[in-house]
């Protein structure tokens, strides 16, 4: 069991590292291409994220029970045929969806590109879509052999794999993109396609740390396979509607966050327009909705699910013993630690968004209210996140993937009409909205599945609420006083101002969580230790 538990503190440290180096490696790359063309690789990365979601957040995992509960049926075998089929199956998919995305590249190019005045071509929209595409080829089935050895226990390739993979493709990336702009005096649309080829090499250097593993692990599994007799074998057909049923489900949740994106792709400029909004501005609105912002808003988000997730297990294994008590304690726990964290750090950033966008990128007007109004959306993310995984964890996944349809539709229908209304406002407002439709529904089931009563929760949530406002007071007062002595013109004093405001609401929301024993029931004994280290408490 200590074996098992430290593979699994392996993959989730390599996973977070993973996901917080795709979040701030933007920060550089905004350095290098400049706000005015940061959003040609936006466009790629929308289109690029829901592919990659499709092969990554599925298939390691529901490969991963298969081969796991067949090798613990004693039928090693059934594993061998698997991963045999599937590396050409998923060979052969990989080549497909690069095909066919360099086939759907112009028509989605066409829809995203709505006026000639725009910042980009139709061609140079399709051009660094075709250069991303090239990466599915090779994820795919990288992801097959990911899940194949997570089956027989072995986390650490997925771990160091998935990191490699990241730090590849941003060190490709960054560097490129710094050789063909200040080396060679390339001009920055070439750089973004460059960068986003990176993706490709990025998969490349992850697959090649697999097949070390394998290399490695080989012996190892070859020792307990014995090939079973024909008429002893699983068919074919029962063992991929095995994997099916497995992958969809957790697809579709990590695929919420860039189908809610694809659907500003889709609609936004378009939306736009018939506002009467300059085309200009377009390119520049939607980047600043969908990557400059969204990436310093995740950080937080990161964090609190990290906290929280790790209790996920708890509620699935009290549920399957039956142990409703314990579910529900779990639960409150779970949506506390979640809420703590979160809607201060989101309030938080609202409030130091001038400082915050620019000291990550440039002093914009535009850009701070974008952030400031958008910072928000953090708790729905999180929420979104946890709620998900808990009706997995109480195997109600079909619930998943009706509440999430629910939420794209009401996104859909509202997207348009709202941004005529409110300009890039109404975009943040719709993904609220959907997102606020599917979180309602995953609780209301949770709540009817478990018998779930949330007045506790409530109760705390109340506590959190009036603590974040004692909090956001202190940090509105900390930054008026502080531009007033000098305004933050600079990238050192817009982080100085960030980080002297972060400080004192930090100390007002822990010191006072602290001395109403909140901060304690939720995060612990380390907390108390952290808060007399830094002498916050006695």
């Amino acid at each position: 069991m200590s074996s098992l538990m430290k593979g699994t503190a392996i993959l989730t440290i390599g996973l977070f590292l993973s996901k917080l180096l795709g979040l701030i490696y933007i920060f550089p790359f905004y350095a290098i291409v400049g706000e005015d063309n940061i959003a040609l690789y936006n466009y790629a990365y929308i289109p690029y994220n829901i592919m990659l979601s499709i092969a990554i957040a599925g298939l390691p995992i529901a490969v991963s029970k298969f081969v796991s509960k067949y090798n613990a049926l004693g039928d090693f075998d059934a594993g061998r045929r698997l991963v045999k089929t599937g590396a050409l199956l998923m060979t052969l998919t990989g080549i497909v969806a690069f095909i066919l995305m360099n086939l759907l590249a112009t028509p989605l190019a066409n829809i995203v590109i709505n006026s000639d005045e725009q910042a980009f071509t139709v061609e140079q929209v399709a051009n660094v879509i075709q250069w991303v595409s090239y990466a599915l080829i090779v994820v795919p089935f990288m992801s097959l052999i990911r899940g194949y050895l997570q089956g027989y226990g072995h986390y650490l390739p997925t771990s160091v794999s998935q990191l490699v993979e990241q730090i590849v493709r941003i060190v490709f990336l960054l560097g490129g993109a710094f050789i063909v702009v200040n080396v060679m005096d390339g001009d920055e649309i070439t750089a973004i396609n460059f960068s986003v080829f990176a993706a490709f090499i990025g998969a490349l250097g992850g697959l090649l740390t697999l097949f070390y593993y394998w290399k490695k692990l080989r012996p190892e599994i070859k020792a307990v396979q014995v090939v079973a007799p024909r008429e002893q074998r699983l068919p074919y057909s029962d063992m991929y509607k095995e994997i099916f049923k497995y992958s969809i489900p957790v697809v579709f949740v990590g695929l919420g966050g860039s189908l809610f994106q694809l659907i500003d792709l889709l609609t936004f400029n378009r939306a736009m327009a018939a506002s009467g909004i300059p085309a200009e501005i377009y390119d520049l609105y939607f980047t600043m909705l969908n990557l400059l912002t969204q990436k310093i808003v995740m950080i937080p988000v990161v964090l609190a699910t990290g906290f929280s997730m790790a209790i996920i297990p708890t509620v699935t294994k009290f549920y399957t013993e039956g142990n409703l008590r314990q579910v529900h304690s779990a639960m409150d726990k779970t949506y506390q630690v979640l809420l703590f964290i979160t809607v201060p750090a989101a309030i938080g950033i609202s409030i130091l968004a001038e400082d915050l966008y620019h000291f990550f990128y440039s002093f914009s007007e535009m850009g701070t209210q974008v952030l400031s109004h958008y910072a928000p959306l953090a708790i729905f993310f999180a929420l979104f996140s946890v709620t998900a995984a808990m009706l997995q964890g109480v195997n109600y996944q079909k619930w998943v993937i009706f509440s999430l349809l629910v939420g794209l539709l009401t996104k859909t229908i509202l997207n348009t009409p709202l941004i005529h209304l409110m300009s890039v406002d109404g975009a943040i407002l719709a993904t609220a909205l959907g997102y606020g439709a599917t979180i309602t529904i995953n609780i209301f089931v949770l709540k009817k599945v478990t018998d779930y009563n949330a007045t506790v929760v409530l109760r705390r949530i109340l506590l959190i609420i009036i603590l974040t406002i004692v909090m956001a007071l202190a940090v509105w007062i900390t930054h008026i006083v502080l531009t007033a002595i000098a305004p933050a013109d600079t990238k050192i004093l817009a982080l100085l101002y960030a980080i002297i405001c972060a400080g004192v609401g930090a100390v007002f929301y822990g010191a006072i969580s602290y001395r109403l024993g909140l901060a304690q029931l939720l995060l612990g004994d380390k907390f108390t230790k952290i808060a007399r280290k830094l002498r916050l408490v006695k």
